[in-house]
């Protein structure tokens, strides 16, 4: 009874006609779909002829890269920053979060999509359907909120400076529950009917349900991004625009202070420490861009289909998975890269890796980063 409730409407049934001449064939993407998954599978996907198994391999290969990277780089990052003393700061107790949240990403995901792109469609059954699209919904969430905090605390530190009241160890412990908790109540609001999770176009993974007509279902996506994308977005870009305003107002009277004193330019500690400031604002800006670029793929394929706009091929959900995945990967190489303290942290626990920061580094960027960022408040 299900099933037939399900079947293709007759708009799709003439679609996949024309569909079905071109290709010679009247087999379509959902033939593969288990019995047990067919209620879920909307009338939309019944014009669509199987993907070129080609395009399953390449998306199982991908996902595995990434997932073995980003387990062992965001893995890295948790153990190194949990493990060193000079790193234990509450600031970087949100870069801690942000990395554990990346790990558990890609560990709760990366494996069933390779075994179900081997497989050409989900094979799990709907519980897990709902189980793994909660934990993309979930490590997504927490992933952009971490971020706003770290925004949050770069401009604590550098717009406030002196001012600033410092972030102790209980207030960023706090502010990750808040973010988890907040996340949660997202991600399982579709389990009791805001929404619900369905199998994407490619039936080799599973998310909200952007298809449906009824607007119960479209406001939980509409609402959703607002709260997970927009504001966020917004939030950040408040924080780094007074961030650079400040760092450039500071450029600036510098500049002055050293023409009136006749030298080239200051060298003192709070220029270094001003530097190594600025350095860690663009880590963090880079880090958040990249994070927009790896999802706004899924926001684009879900307002397509909230919104009607252009018809959405399984193929084209390929991207959203790979984009949004790829974010997991970011993070770890990022900080691996531009923050020295980190670099001498995996250098000494990890030599073959040969990722030791230079002498200069060591003594002024590195002290910089952690005194400056994480520790001026205090001063």
């Amino acid at each position: 009874m299900a099933i037939a409730i399900h079947e293709p409407g007759m708009g799709a049934s003439e679609a996949w006609g024309g569909q079905a001449a071109a290709f010679g064939s009247n087999q379509t993407v959902v033939d593969k779909v288990t019995p047990d998954m067919m209620h879920l599978i909307d009338p939309h996907w019944y014009q669509f002829p199987p993907m070129n198994p080609m395009w399953h391999g390449l998306l199982g290969f991908t996902i595995g890269v990434l997932g073995f990277i980003s387990i062992t780089g965001n893995g890295m990052v948790v153990y190194i920053f949990t493990s060193t003393k000079s790193l234990k700061t509450p600031s970087n107790l949100l870069v801690v979060n942000l990395a554990f949240s990346d790990f558990l990403m890609m560990l709760c995901m990366a494996p069933p999509m390779i075994i179900n792109c081997y497989n050409e469609t989900w094979v799990f059954g709907p519980f897990a359907c709902e189980l793994y699209a909660c934990a993309g919904s979930l490590f997504g969430s927490v992933s952009i909120w971490t971020m706003t905090m770290i925004a949050f605390d770069r401009y604590n530190v550098i717009v406030k400076g002196i001012a600033a009241k410092p972030m102790t160890i209980n207030g960023a412990l706090l502010r990750i529950f808040g973010i988890w908790a907040f996340s949660l109540a997202w991600t399982i609001a579709p389990i009791f009917g805001w929404n619900r999770y369905v199998p994407e176009g490619n039936m080799t993974a599973c998310g909200t349900d952007y298809l449906s007509k009824s607007w119960l279902s479209r406001s939980y996506i509409l609402v959703y991004s607002i709260f997970v994308y927009y504001l966020p977005l917004l939030l950040i870009i408040y924080s780094y625009f007074f961030i650079v305003q400040a760092v450039a107002a500071h450029e600036k009277a510098m500049r002055e202070q050293a023409k009136k004193m006749n030298v080239a330019s200051l060298r003192s500690s709070e220029a270094a420490n001003t530097s190594a400031e600025c350095k860690l604002a663009k880590v963090a800006l880079m880090t958040i861009s990249l994070w927009f670029m790896a999802w706004t793929p899924y926001l684009v394929i879900n307002y397509t289909g909230v919104f009607e706009t252009a018809p959405i091929s399984p193929l084209a959900t390929i991207w959203g998975s790979v984009f949004a995945k790829a974010n997991a990967v970011y993070n770890p190489i990022v900080y691996g890269i531009s923050h020295p303290k980190y670099r001498a942290a995996l250098y000494q626990k990890f030599p073959a890796l040969a990722c030791q920061p230079s002498a200069e580094e060591s003594g002024s960027v590195a002290s910089g980063a952690t005194t400056a960022c994480e520790e001026k408040p205090s001063a």
